[in-house]
């Protein structure tokens, strides 16, 4: 199949004019989910699904798909499905989401032109509010898609300013009807840039994520006493900031014992704090703090959250403080499906493009859909590592190298056969 690099590019570069930001360095973008923004990236993309001759659906939390169905495919079999998102994080990249988005759509271009004949259909997705910036926390479209948030409660979740979903996509004529299932795929596949350095350190154009991080979202608390910062001793002072100071230490304690002992993927971060009353001559009453942890082995995640519940039961007993630890948010570790990860390998080895074999230390909408059919995700370098930034880069012939990958393991899982 012949991937059309330059027809790539020009969708990805088309896409990043909507949302344009000035950047010192790089090329940036932001692109919030129910903006003008979006409208217009949404619009560019409907357009060349429409081109492509793809049937368009919107359903109504605006997860736009186009599905392709030639005659060599059974109408009624399960499709495969594949994409990405194409909103962004304020001030973003150019690749992360729309390197997917249209991956996906210049595959299904190449089987066209390359009259690869698939058994079953295919379906292009574009997923709304992948980066939870305006609308819930993230995966926000996919998690619809499987059951795991309803269409109503997801419709009714407010921005800061109190404009809910359902009218944000109004605003921009996205809002649809139905539902895009994913439990109805055969298998999705999802490419997106690495946003860490392991493909550019090994020169390896492709990655394949064996299993995506689980992630727990903590919340800490620690109490003290709010006072003078002239006028109270050292010794009489139950300071809620320098306890949590050594909570702080603690978790990267914790996690770096981990990874000594056990698993070298974990981490563990104090990433938030809140100080109250949060003045330089008041000793801190109250602290809360965010912490975040990862890894591929849950268990390991278990004992660095198992370290800060202990930290704080010993600065309790040491310090005088009163704390309080909450988990609001847990999800396991995601393996990816063999399957789909063998037939990506065996599409690089037969298109005479390098994959290797790595987890993914950041969320994407896959880790949904893999709840409720076969899922892989795909990774292209990403230069020095940096995402969410202007600067953000993954060279034009690794995109397209990864897209010819991605194209041939799609092609794989839906059966598809040349006609000679």
């Amino acid at each position: 199949m012949h991937v059309d690099a330059d027809r790539l590019r020009a969708d990805i570069e088309a896409n990043a004019e909507f949302g344009d930001v000035a950047a010192e360095e790089g090329r940036g973008r932001t692109v919030l989910c129910g903006t003008e923004a979006n409208r217009q990236a949404r619009e560019y993309f409907v357009d060349r699904l429409d081109d492509a001759g793809l049937h368009v659906d919107i359903d109504a939390v605006g997860n736009v798909s186009g599905t392709w169905t030639p005659d060599s495919a059974d109408e009624t079999a399960a499709p495969v499905a594949f994409g990405s998102h194409l909103d962004s994080v304020p001030e973003g990249g150019i690749f992360d989401g729309p390197l997917g988005v249209y991956a996906a759509l210049e595959s299904v271009r190449a089987m066209q032109e390359s009259n690869v004949e698939p058994e079953r259909p295919l379906v292009v997705v574009s997923f709304t509010e992948e980066e939870g910036q305006r609308f819930a926390d993230g995966l926000l479209g996919s998690s619809v898609s499987v059951g795991k948030r309803s269409v109503e409660e997801a419709l009714a979740l407010e921005d800061s300013d109190g404009t809910t979903l359902g009218d944000a996509l109004d605003d921009i004529g996205f809002r649809g009807e139905g539902l895009l299932d994913a439990s109805e795929w055969d298998a999705w596949y999802e490419l997106h840039i690495e946003q860490d350095t392991q493909l550019e350190r090994a020169d390896v154009p492709v990655g394949v994520v064996t299993t995506i991080t689980g992630i727990t979202h903590c919340e800490a608390t620690v109490v003290g006493e709010a006072n003078h910062a002239g006028a109270t001793p050292m010794d009489e002072r139950t300071d809620a900031l320098a306890a949590a100071a050594e909570f702080v230490l603690d978790v990267e304690r914790a996690a770096n014992s981990v990874v000594d002992d056990s698993s070298d993927s974990a981490v563990g971060t104090v990433g938030s704090l809140d100080v109250s009353p949060n003045a330089t001559n008041v000793v801190p009453g109250r602290v809360e703090m965010g912490v975040d942890v990862r890894d591929v082995v849950y268990q390991s995640m278990q004992t660095i959250v198992d370290a800060a519940r202990e930290s704080l039961t010993r600065l309790e007993t040491e310090r005088g403080v009163d704390t309080e630890f909450a988990r609001p948010f847990d999800l396991e570790p995601t393996p990816m499906a063999d399957r789909l990860r063998e037939a990506a390998h065996s599409a690089g080895k037969a298109a005479g493009i390098g994959t290797m074999e790595m987890h993914s230390g950041a969320a994407h909408d896959t880790m949904h859909v893999a709840d409720v059919t076969d899922a892989a995700l795909l990774f292209a370098p990403s230069r020095d590592g940096i995402s969410h930034n202007p600067r953000e880069w993954t060279d034009w012939d690794d995109c397209a190298a990864a897209t010819r990958v991605l194209a041939g393991a799609v092609a794989a899982a839906a059966g598809a056969r040349a006609d000679e």
